[in-house]
């Protein structure tokens, strides 16, 4: 890769972030940059609210590109000078308000102190002469010109632009350095966060020194061309809360109890409503599940911690489950954890906005979006071509993910976690750790707390969640499952005429399975393909139903993609029987729906 402070002229930068000559000088010098923005508001825990400049998407792409480029560049400068920096801790991969807050845990004074306007401080002049004048990043005047132009927005860096946050924390350096020294002049550590800047000590005489320590940090902060919001200044001491970028740091770090309690609070809002707010405004559910994740995030750090794990046999095994053997931590939820657990129920099976497909295997829904975009025109309620030649597809495929297993059980491949997932809307884990979700979420959403006797009023699933079987039978996943359901002869027969049938009689839950072709008694998914597609030669190699790859086969995966590539020229008629009965489940689920409602 070309070094980045070789760079000379707007061609040459152009080249560098891999862009069109052409779409750099437009930007620049025809739309401007300043019609490149679009501005909102959100409110701040404080009060008031913050204005938010977010660049529009072919400006971003290109501060996303030069933010990458400069990160590359600062981390070849500390691997070139052996430096391990743990100073600044946010917009960094690997940093947080984990590690930073880590470093001030258990210490007899926390002082926090703030920087009053941060973003606002980066003007275009500051940014200009960062590039035209840093050793390190040095480049010349109209290079250091143009990316100032990148990267401001009325003059000054704005917040919410992709490249301001590496530019603050290289500009921040240098009063990052001195800061430090005056630290541990005064036997404290320092770290920052973006504007908040944290400083700890268990030196009983700080108390004595507070007011020199102060006065040198204030001067030097002034230097750098920054102010302290003196509103925010807070000195903290052990034997009273002391937080450090919103974590309890006393003794573990933790989340403020607080926290935990208006996020509880919220989602018990948004189960019996269907909405809540945050800080008096509607708040969404990504927000809701954002809050949900950071007080995990905690969890999962304090229980991976050496500390936690040292005396107790079954909690190290715990440990090693974490890391990445067999995940059995489901099991031993704790009761944070059960609340994260019943909300990622609730988003992906109760409130999920399009129809939901759980299939078998991770290739399953390659092939049903590529059968979906073959056959658009026949599926407007399933898909929709656009305008720009793009699908929007109108039903959404679960991604399994280690969250989903650890939370819900429902493990990264195969059929077995459909039961696992069965059991929440059933009576039949609940013995396990299996609550009936279902029950919980639509007893709670009813005018009239437990009393469903009369369902009119209740408020039932958004959207169908259909599981989807490959057509097999003895000793297979869809006949175990079918047992463990407990289906009769006359469901079964159902299954078999129909291909589909509903699971739970008062909820959204669906089985369906793929067609039997051919004469065939039993079909996976990949038997609806022709014999011709299935034994289509790729770099020589037939495709392996054992999903192998090998010097002449080829397994599901690369399979898929040729599906996927190909769905143009693919015959997918076999598959019309599975979206049929989508159809069908769909539209039956929203008109009873909407006649409860």
């Amino acid at each position: 890769m070309k070094d980045f402070c070789v760079i000379t002229t707007r061609n040459e930068l152009a080249d560098f972030l891999k862009i069109k000559r052409k779409n750099l000088t437009y930007l620049l010098y025809i739309k401007k940059i300043e019609n490149c923005y679009t501005s909102f508001e959100i409110p701040k825990k404080s009060g008031g609210s913050r204005r938010i400049n977010a660049p529009r998407d072919e400006l971003k792409e290109i501060q996303k590109k030069l933010a990458d480029a400069l990160w590359e560049k600062q981390k070849s400068i500390w691997k070139d000078k052996n430096i391990h920096p743990n100073i600044s801790h946010a917009f960094e991969k690997q940093k947080g308000i984990i590690t930073n807050a880590k470093i001030h845990r258990n210490k007899r004074f926390v002082l926090n102190i703030d920087l009053k306007d941060f973003f606002n401080s980066f003007h275009f002049g500051r940014v200009r002469g960062f590039f035209e004048k840093n050793r390190d990043f040095q480049l010349p005047t109209k290079v250091a010109t143009i990316i100032a132009q990148l990267a401001c927005y009325n003059g000054r860096l704005p917040q919410g632009a992709p490249s301001s946050p590496i530019i603050t924390n290289l500009i921040c350096q240098i009063l990052d350095i001195r800061l430090l020294k005056i630290s541990k002049k005064y036997k404290l550590d320092y770290t920052r966060y973006a504007d908040d800047l944290t400083f700890s000590t268990n030196n009983k005489s700080f108390l004595d020194n507070q007011e020199a320590f102060c006065a040198e940090i204030s001067e030097e902060v002034k230097k750098a061309g920054f102010s302290i919001n003196t509103k925010k200044t807070r000195l903290q001491f052990r034997d009273s809360k002391q937080t450090v970028t919103g974590l309890v740091v006393n003794k573990k770090l933790s989340v403020d109890r607080a926290y935990c309690r208006k996020t509880r609070a919220m989602a018990h809002k948004l189960y019996s409503t269907g909405e809540f707010e945050i800080d008096g405004q509607f708040g969404n559910i990504r927000q809701l599940e954002g809050r949900f994740a950071f007080i995990h995030q905690l969890d999962w750090y304090n229980n991976d911690s050496d500390d936690f794990f040292k005396h107790n046999a079954e909690d190290k095994n715990r440990k090693k489950n974490r890391q990445g053997d067999e995940i059995r931590t489901f099991w031993t939820l704790n009761t944070r954890e059960k609340q994260y657990k019943k909300f990622l129920f609730y988003k992906y099976f109760f409130s999920n906005d399009k129809p939901l497909i759980v299939t078998e295997g991770k290739t399953d829904p390659i092939y049903l979006k590529a059968a979906l975009k073959n056959l658009h025109a026949d599926y407007p309620n399933l898909i929709v071509k656009k305008p720009d030649g793009n699908f929007d597809f109108k039903i959404s495929f679960f991604k399994r993910t280690k969250r989903t297993n650890y939370f819900l059980c429902i493990t990264e491949g195969g059929a077995s976690s459909m039961t696992n997932l069965y059991n929440y809307f059933s009576e039949k884990g609940t013995k396990g750790n299996f609550p009936n979700y279902l029950k919980y979420f639509c007893k709670l959403s009813h005018p009239k707390g437990n009393d469903v006797s009369n369902k009119t009023g209740t408020r039932l699933p958004k959207n169908p969640v259909i599981l989807l079987f490959d057509n097999e039978k003895k000793p297979r996943p869809l006949e175990n499952f079918t047992d463990y359901v407990g289906f009769k002869d006359d469901k079964l027969k159902l299954l078999d005429d129909k291909l589909k049938v509903k699971l739970v009689d008062d909820g959204n839950l669906f089985l369906a399975t793929n067609p039997l072709v051919d004469g065939k008694t039993e079909c996976e998914i990949e038997d609806l393909f022709a014999e011709e597609v299935l034994n289509h030669k790729l770099d020589g190699k037939t495709f392996s139903r054992k999903d192998d790859d090998t010097n002449t086969t080829y397994g599901k995966h690369i399979f898929s993609q040729y599906i996927s590539a190909n769905y143009r020229e693919i015959d997918f008629s076999n598959f019309r029987s599975i979206l049929d009965n989508f159809n069908e489940i769909i539209e039956s689920y929203q008109k009873v729906n909407k006649e409860r409602k």
